[in-house]
């Protein structure tokens, strides 16, 4: 496990320039895709950012000897694959470790260090405006919202895993990605509450679920082939309730998560087209709001094993 040392020079060592950075207001320090764009040197594998939660990135990156200045965005990283050395430096202290898959590292927003990491590295991100996990924790009904702890390589399995799934699970469908991510970012900012913050978050138990009504307005916009927005958002909105309650009343009523829900939905009309109708996969992809053919197929094997063209053969 890392061990820190305290180091009583090293704000000198961080340099004028990031001190300078540290007296900006918030809303003028930058947000983290363009520090860690900065930083890293490269661009994200992959990237999904929605205004309304925050945004979630893959990286793979070379060495790098460097600050992370002070950013409007908390950071938070998981490491998937093989451990790398790291040396992380603030003005409190000095930790030399390795990164494991299962743990975090938490940049907190406005904080800043230098990191020297000694060999090529993949690693997860989760942006969070303090925006974001201010709203979530007045759903979940706390009382304060403390500040986040600098964390790094911290063992936190939970935490590691809900990130990690962000790239595991997204299907290449543009309604069924933003809805898990919304969902996704919620239940990470829930965690970070309660297990990461200098007060730890006591979240309300939600009782119950929706009731037949709203349950059934909300499977109605779930199942709308137009282009009916079925985020997160609206289908709360139109239940009368916020984000973090609507999630946890559906999957009290349904006994799925709407993300789930609606993959399951899609799973079965993607079934329906193919054994009932000449139409060709990437016809069916297309029509279920699927990127690409390839996409659709990746998706459909998750679910059941086969590809689309397989499974039609067999139910034909």
């Amino acid at each position: 496990m890392s061990k820190p040392v305290l180091l009583d020079t090293l704000q000198n060592q961080l340099g004028t320039s990031s001190a300078r950075h540290c007296d900006l207001p918030m809303d003028e320090r930058p947000h983290a895709d363009a520090e860690m764009t900065r930083v890293l040197k490269t661009k994200p594998v992959s990237m999904a950012s929605d205004p309304s939660s925050g945004a979630i990135t893959f990286w793979r990156h070379d060495p790098l000897h460097d600050v992370v200045r002070p950013m409007a965005d908390h950071v938070i990283m998981t490491f998937p694959a093989e451990p790398v050395p790291f040396e992380r430096r603030d003005g409190k202290a000095f930790v030399k470790g390795m990164t494991r898959p299962g743990t975090v590292t938490i940049i907190p927003a406005g904080s800043t260090s230098r990191w020297d990491i000694h060999r090529p590295l993949s690693v997860l991100q989760l942006y969070l405006p303090q925006t974001t996990l201010n709203r979530v924790a007045h759903e979940a009904g706390t009382t304060e919202v403390g500040d986040l702890v600098e964390r790094t390589a911290h063992p936190d399995s939970i935490t590691s895993r809900l990130l990690v799934s962000a790239a595991d699970a997204l299907d290449g469908c543009a309604a069924l990605d933003a809805l898990f991510r919304h969902q996704l970012t919620d239940l990470l900012a829930t965690r970070l509450l309660a297990a990461h913050a200098g007060t730890a978050a006591t979240i309300q138990p939600v009782m119950g679920g929706l009731s037949p009504k709203v349950l059934g307005r909300a499977i109605e916009r779930l199942r709308s082939d137009s282009d009916a927005d079925v985020s997160l958002a609206a289908l709360a909105s139109e239940a009368g309730v916020s984000r973090f309650h609507f999630c946890r009343a559906f999957k009290e009523s349904t006994g799925l998560s709407p993300h789930a829900w609606l993959r399951q939905h899609r799973l079965e009309q993607a079934m329906n087209m193919l054994r009932d109708s000449n139409a060709s996969v990437v016809s069916v992809a297309a029509a279920l709001g699927y990127s690409s053919q390839t996409a659709f197929a990746a998706a459909f094997k998750k679910l059941t094993g086969e590809t689309p063209s397989d499974w039609r053969s067999r139910m034909r």
